[in-house]
């Protein structure tokens, strides 16, 4: 008896299954369903500003009961659950970001059109109490600062967690382990008092203020996050890679030198970025050991150094008449600073991906 059919079997493996792309596309149009509406609250004089992120947070709310509805339907209940928890990770990964992409939302659109003015990055604020001056003084004495101080902290920040890791055992090691804990959780303005502190003591100026010492303030912050990510990045390193080296008889320090430390540049690289990171916005140590000044200063050895977080925190806690050409200062100041450290952050992934060991040849 033959057996006719009129169409395609069929598949019991897809049946039943939503499209590829179903749950980015209800995840897109949960966001547009609520962007639309915001934007109508806000037209409906409800609200004076756009809310973008109150959108895309019930709009994430809004696509994990549209997907789990959708899921029951087409797929049943198991499956419904099991997209619901999926969904759920990706709205906590989606609420994390949202501060995020708050802080840099509100610091673009108010600092952009006061950063993208010429004098913004071509002057300083000499003689300045008006809407003209800019943040030259500032970008210099920022950048100048941050690269002494990551001169100073990263080599002995990667020699030390080089000792803990390859040569470190005992009594010493634990307590250079303990030491840069300590060191991990000291307030940034305590940082500040020592470096004050030093140099008074060193020059017997009460009123000691340069930019020298604001790195030295730095590298105290910087030290101990380059000694603890690159002692991980270290530790990560197979010991095969060594124990082969020591095996056709190269010593240990060209072991380090040649095996460990290429195989682990990358780890180091943005362990060294973070602790930029980390510090490249400190306002109170630099406040205090480094001071505030309205003109250009190269000199790291001599007189005040204005920086980008001070520049920032002394326009906006010291407006003049006209306020908003201080705030409006202030957030070019902030926007300045986020953009360099993201041009660093960018540079460091490229040098990491440059000499970084290069696996599957």
């Amino acid at each position: 008896m033959a057996i006719t059919t009129t169409g395609p079997m069929p598949n019991a493996l897809t049946a039943g299954r939503l499209p590829r792309g179903a749950v980015w596309m209800v995840l897109l149009g949960s966001w547009a369903l609520l962007a639309s509406v915001f934007a109508l609250v806000q037209m409906g004089g409800v609200t004076e500003k756009y809310n973008l992120i109150g959108a895309l947070f019930l709009g994430t709310v809004l696509f994990n009961i549209v997907l789990f509805v959708i899921t029951y339907l087409v797929e049943g209940a198991r499956q419904a659950r099991d997209r619901l928890a999926s969904s759920l990770v990706v709205t906590a990964f989606i609420i994390a970001l949202l501060p995020l992409v708050s802080l840099v939302y509100t610091v673009l659109i108010n600092g952009a059109a006061r950063m993208v003015a010429p004098s913004f990055l071509t002057q300083s604020m000499r003689n300045v109490l008006g809407a003209d001056g800019g943040a030259v003084h500032a970008v210099i004495g920022t950048l100048e600062v941050t690269a002494v101080a990551a001169i100073i902290s990263v080599p002995i920040g990667l020699l030390t967690s080089i000792y803990l890791v390859e040569y470190g055992r005992g009594l010493l090691a634990r307590v250079i382990t303990f030491m840069v804990d300590v060191m991990t959780g000291i307030p940034s303005i305590v940082a500040g008092l020592f470096a004050y502190a030093l140099f008074v003591l060193v020059t017997g100026d009460v009123g000691f203020r340069s930019g020298f010492g604001g790195s030295v303030a730095l590298s105290v912050l910087m030290i101990p996050v380059v000694v603890r990510s690159s002692e991980e990045m270290l530790k990560l390193v197979p010991n095969e890679l060594r124990e082969a080296s020591y095996a056709l008889g190269v010593p240990k320090w060209l072991t380090v030198l040649k095996i460990v430390l290429p195989t682990s540049i990358a780890g180091i690289t943005t362990g060294v970025m973070l602790s930029i990171a980390r510090v490249i916005g400190e306002t109170a140590p630099l406040l205090i050991i480094s001071g505030l000044t309205a003109s250009v200063n190269y000199d790291l050895f001599k007189d005040r150094m204005m920086t980008l977080p001070v520049f920032v925190y002394t326009q906006y806690s010291n407006q003049g008449a006209n306020q908003s050409d201080f705030v409006d200062r202030a957030w070019a100041g902030a926007l300045t600073l986020i953009l360099i450290v993201m041009l660093l952050n960018l540079g460091a992934r490229i040098i990491a991906r440059i000499f970084a060991p290069k696996l599957g040849r």
